[in-house]
């Protein structure tokens, strides 16, 4: 198996638990009615989409800083969903 190869076998297994971990998120969403949880599963999407990507994607093409957006953006979002947290007056 060559290294490519193997990189893409690993990044695909990134994307599918980062995608298996936004539904466990969502399944808790839905029994709590969180925001946070909403906030997390989107952002645990967002890096399943960044792995898939990475994983398409020629080696040569992965330091461009575009392949880096997806994760920027999610990790904004987490950031976002723990701001909201913390603001929320508790009840």
């Amino acid at each position: 198996m060559t290294t490519d190869t193997l990189n893409a076998v690993l990044l695909g297994a990134l994307a599918m638990s980062s995608w298996v971990a936004g539904l466990f998120f969502m399944r808790f969403w839905r029994a709590s009615r969180d925001r946070l949880f909403v906030y997390l599963a989107t952002c645990f999407w967002l890096l399943a989409l960044n792995w898939l990507s990475l994983a398409l994607v020629p080696s040569v093409r992965e330091t461009q800083h575009e392949m880096f957006l997806l994760r920027l953006l999610g990790f904004g979002i987490l950031i976002v969903g723990i701001l909201d947290k913390n603001r929320r007056s508790p009840r």
